[in-house]
């Protein structure tokens, strides 16, 4: 099976039949929407830096409509595991990237699973397991906007923390001015305790919030 009907196509698409294939970059981000948002400079930087090039976003098939939405994906290639773990693999069998970014972390799990591929280029932070990658140093405290922009920056490509827009959707809200509260968080100790998002809740509905 080729990559593209592994893949899940977005509204960018992929190459016409007549034409050449376009070089890739994939990105692995195989974590949760909150991570995909923080994302959103890097994923930024990535098109402008990269002109031409098809953008692949390993990540949750749940995701799909959230990358979608960032309108800086091309397609989503599904990948996941438990908690906040590294994919065992991904279902690339296509052509070799022409770049993979790890976005996903820093250590030998990320790094190889993207070494695997055989890209052209690798872009990773470094790691004593893994010499041959000559990267950036890790900062075990950096946001992770920041983190991920020095990155890029250091690979040449300038990426700006600050760039977090996404388009506003061309769908129509289900609750037009209402406030919504998102809770839970995928690992369990960022996950704020329930009956603090009820009072949230609480205090918003009495100050007139629908």
């Amino acid at each position: 099976m080729s990559a593209e009907k592994r893949t899940h196509p977005l509204t960018r698409g992929g190459d016409a039949p007549d034409r050449a294939p376009r070089p890739r970059v994939l990105v692995l981000r195989a974590l949760g929407l909150g991570d995909l948002l923080t994302a959103v400079p890097a994923l930024r930087a990535l098109r402008r830096g990269l002109p031409g090039h098809e953008v692949v976003l390993a990540a949750p098939e749940r995701l799909a409509d959230a990358a979608e939405a960032t309108g800086l994906v091309d397609r989503l290639l599904p990948a996941s595991a438990l908690a906040r773990a590294v994919p065992a693999e991904l279902a690339w069998d296509g052509p070799a990237p022409d770049v993979a970014v790890d976005l996903h972390g820093n250590g030998p799990p990320s790094h190889l699973l993207l070494q695997r591929l055989r890209p052209a280029r690798l872009f990773a932070y470094a790691h004593p397991s893994t010499p041959g990658i000559a990267g950036p140093s890790w900062r075990p405290d950096e946001h992770e906007r920041h983190r991920w922009c020095r990155l890029l920056d250091w690979y040449g490509i300038p990426a700006d923390p600050r760039e977090l827009w996404i388009p506003p959707p061309t769908a129509a809200s289900p609750a037009p001015g209402a406030v919504v509260v998102h809770p839970g968080a995928d690992a369990a100790a960022r996950r704020w305790p329930r009956e603090r998002f009820a009072a949230v809740a609480q205090a918003l509905h009495r100050s007139g919030h629908e």
